[in-house]
């Protein structure tokens, strides 16, 4: 039988493939609902995880991570959207629309987790609710991770709009690798990264409560 730590720890490794495969998918859903027909021509506007895994950054990495660390995995990448951008009309509002929606999606899945976090509370063991809890905070995790202005995360697809021009985006993607592994391993940035994770976590918890109220 696998023990209850291990067992936990797998089940993390899902929730980071689930989510980091709907993150994905949000991108591509929104690019195809937008008319761009490079996502579905290479399969992924689907919720079928192997078509968004990632070998290494979706299985090998965190998979090690979740074995060899005490911790829990957190880390992890799935296969990036491509997009095409076909209409030059809507460029813009289409390249930004797409890119919003894989962090969206990892907003909405904080919300629907936040809600069931109140159906473990009322219905479940104190094991349910730390897993529904965890899954909710990877959530959130991934969530605000993905809005950091690197590339090549999505926050950083607003910087050339914002005015940083091409040449200057290109110089600081290829040194995009380093600063994030300096980045992850500097103790402050997960200070913030967990503050700012708490203060989303407020209306959600609210939230948790309000349909935990309506259980009762």
């Amino acid at each position: 039988m696998i023990d209850q730590e291990l067992a936990i720890k797998l089940f993390m490794f899902l929730v980071l493939v689930c989510s980091l495969s709907l993150h994905e998918w949000g991108h591509a859903f929104a690019a195809d609902k937008l008319g761009d027909p490079l996502p579905r021509l290479q399969g992924r506007v689907t919720l079928n995880p192997l078509a968004h895994i990632d070998p290494i950054g979706t299985i090998a990495i965190p998979l090690l991570m979740i074995l060899l660390s005490p911790g829990f995995a957190i880390i992890g990448w799935a296969k990036p959207v491509q997009v095409s951008l076909p209409n030059p009309k809507t460029r813009m509002r289409d390249d930004l629309v797409s890119t919003a929606a894989g962090p969206a999606m990892n907003l909405l899945l904080a919300i629907v987790l936040a809600i069931a976090l109140a159906f473990a509370t009322r219905y479940g063991s104190d094991l349910h609710q730390q897993a529904v809890f965890m899954a909710l905070y990877v959530n959130l995790l991934l969530l605000v991770f993905n809005l950091l202005p690197i590339p090549p995360l999505d926050g950083s697809h607003f910087l050339p709009y914002a005015g940083m021009s091409r040449e200057t985006y290109a110089r600081i993607a290829r040194f995009s690798l380093i600063i994030l592994i300096i980045l992850i391993n500097i103790p402050v940035f997960w200070t913030l990264m967990r503050t700012i994770i708490e203060w989303l976590m407020v209306p959600l918890l609210f939230l948790t409560d309000g349909v935990l109220n309506l259980l009762s």
